[in-house]
């Protein structure tokens, strides 16, 4: 290859490796370290958690009221005691195992806590102890790092 044909694979490589940069550069942003704080007044580094319950319930009629505020009281508060806030919701998800969407009355919980190990072990007992309980694949989350003050 000569001196031209070099410096253009050369440059495709440095373009390659520059664009490559800048889609792992974002995602790395995501990834905060323990140790960042948040501005003066917008209170403790935080996590949020959006978890997502649904309430059809297989082999049966979906989720009573009833049922539902007794998991909050045996199972949320007790593993969430500072607080948290449910909403109503519908929800609709695709069966990993049938390839079918799902649509169904959804309860979403949405709490905040100290980005600390501690947390994700308090949310993760909520999660499987619906799956078990209600027979759920799954209980859905994403979780946000946030500044947040109570």
């Amino acid at each position: 290859m000569g001196e031209r044909g070099g410096n253009r694979a050369m440059t495709r490589i440095v373009v390659r490796v520059i664009c490559l940069g800048g889609l792992i550069a974002p995602l790395v942003g995501c990834a905060a370290s323990p140790d960042t704080t948040c501005p003066p007044g917008l209170g403790q580094r935080m996590l949020v958690f959006d978890l997502f319950f649904g309430r059809a319930i297989p082999g049966r009629d979906d989720l009573t009221d009833q049922e539902w505020q007794t998991f909050l009281t045996d199972t949320v508060t007790v593993n969430l005691p500072d607080g948290y806030t449910v909403l109503d919701a519908a929800g609709a998800w695709m069966n990993p195992t049938t390839q079918k969407t799902v649509s169904e009355a959804t309860k979403v919980i949405l709490v905040a806590l100290p980005d600390k190990p501690g947390s994700l072990d308090a949310v993760n007992r909520v999660r499987t102890a619906y799956q078990v309980r209600f027979h759920q694949q799954l209980v859905g989350m994403t979780v946000t790092p946030t500044c947040s003050s109570f």
